[in-house]
């Protein structure tokens, strides 16, 4: 097939919806007669950034690789192509836009920095009259949906934010997958993925104790709710499990693949619905919904603030005596400050990318309210390490740890009560500390 010819008349821009299923974008693009999508991974995300770290590291890298793979491999079988470049993509879509005469770029509407920044680029360098058309399309509650009618209104206080959506808004139904497209939408030529080299990582083996020894992609993450959900049964005791330490059962494991959208928030919501009608309902089964609430809500807080999410201050303008202590630092991150709990949570991030939620709260208060260091260092340093890093739950929840956020008690945790609450025999702590297996 001679595609240098081959037209096209939408565009989908993959960012951090990668799925097929319950995309409205996808749906929408492939309302259109041809269809074509695109990812650009863009280098600079592997370079040092303000605070000395890569945006992204290892662990989540080959979680991004593996879940595009598997959009691939599924938006394939809806015979749609997806070209995929480690490129910024003011290098690759304008081409693009030009080559095969797009008019229209369906993409998930982003709002931090760094994303508006990036679609700004892109469009300046477009053809004059192609199309952007942005959905929200990563929230629990739609925003045309909440009961708040401003952005700027949003509560400061979750509490609030969440009595006023579990009173008033309701979940929207699962958006369809698209019928398949005809054969000859698929293009002849495609893209190589990247490999973990060209990124610049080794290839590397997940560590045998992480508690996420899971995959990327759509097809895993769909795997991951039938075991949690249906075959072990486990969501039914969530509540009580969820503040776990050791193993991949403690708590449901979901937020990486809802991090970069290969899972909708909407997908797992009814799913719970589903298990709650046929199998049980009870505090447990709404837990995991309430913390899909709380998901959303430091979305909502990013689209109410902005860029004060990075700042010193964060939202609340909190001025504390922040240090920029070199070797502070490097004991947090290697695991050698005077706690052993941090240590070990400290030591399973830097070993797996993943950090239990009851260890972040306790390693984040120990860095700005402890040591009293910049808390956006912290930050920047989850960024690159975790598997399931997003951009609202990391800088929201460091903010509400770090008293410049929305807690509104300031608490500042008890680390060594924490860790005989938690962790009473050690089993957590051995397992990271010990510095021999014999």
């Amino acid at each position: 097939m001679n595609t240098s010819n081959k037209k096209y008349n939408t565009l989908i821009w993959f960012r951090n919806d990668l799925r097929v299923t319950d995309n409205l974008s996808l749906s929408k693009a492939c309302e259109e007669d041809s269809v074509l999508a695109v990812y650009c991974l863009d280098p600079v995300l592997f370079e040092p950034g303000e605070f000395g770290f890569r945006r992204m590291e290892k662990f989540r890298a080959k979680f991004l690789l593996e879940s595009l793979e598997d959009l691939r491999a599924n938006l394939a079988s809806l015979n749609i192509s997806l070209l995929v470049y480690f490129r910024p993509a003011e290098e690759i879509i304008p081409g693009l836009v030009s080559k095969y005469s797009i008019q229209k770029i369906f993409l998930q509407k982003e709002w931090t920095r760094d994303e508006t920044e990036e679609l700004k680029k892109v469009q300046a360098k477009c053809l004059p009259g192609t199309q952007f058309v942005e959905n929200y399309d990563q929230f629990l509650f739609h925003p045309d949906d909440i009961p708040i009618r401003e952005f700027k209104s949003i509560p400061e206080v979750f509490t609030q934010f969440r009595k006023a959506c579990e009173k008033s808004a309701q979940v929207r139904p699962l958006t369809a997958t698209p019928k398949s497209k005809p054969e000859s939408n698929l293009l002849a030529e495609s893209t190589p993925l990247p490999s973990l080299k060209d990124l610049g990582f080794a290839p590397f083996e997940t560590h045998p104790h992480s508690a996420f020894p899971f995959s990327g992609g759509e097809n895993a993450g769909g795997k991951r709710i039938q075991e949690y959900f249906w075959d072990s049964g486990k969501l039914a005791y969530y509540k009580k499990t969820r503040n776990g330490l050791v193993g991949k059962d403690y708590s449901s494991k979901l937020s990486p693949w809802l991090a970069n959208g290969s899972l909708s928030a909407k997908k797992v919501y009814w799913e719970v619905k589903r298990f709650e009608k046929e199998v049980k309902k009870n505090q447990d089964t709404y837990w995991l919904v309430f913390e899909l609430i709380w998901r959303d809500y430091f979305k909502y807080v990013s689209l109410k603030h902005g860029n004060r999410i990075f700042h010193l201050g964060g939202i609340l303008g909190g001025d504390y005596s922040w240090g920029n202590s070199e070797a502070a630092k490097k004991d947090w991150i290697r695991g050698n400050t005077t706690e052993p709990f941090v240590n070990a949570n400290m030591i399973e991030l830097a070993s797996t990318g993943w950090m239990s939620n009851r260890g972040r709260q306790n390693v984040a208060s120990f860095w700005a309210k402890e040591l009293q260091q910049d808390w956006r260092i912290g930050a920047s340093y989850f960024e690159a390490m975790l598997l399931d890093y997003d951009v609202h739950s990391n800088w929201g929840n460091w903010m509400y740890n770090s008293g410049v956020g929305n807690d509104p008690r300031d608490r500042k945790f008890n680390i060594q009560r924490q860790a005989s609450q938690y962790d009473p025999k050690g089993k957590f702590q051995n397992r990271w500390l010990q510095t021999s297996l014999f």
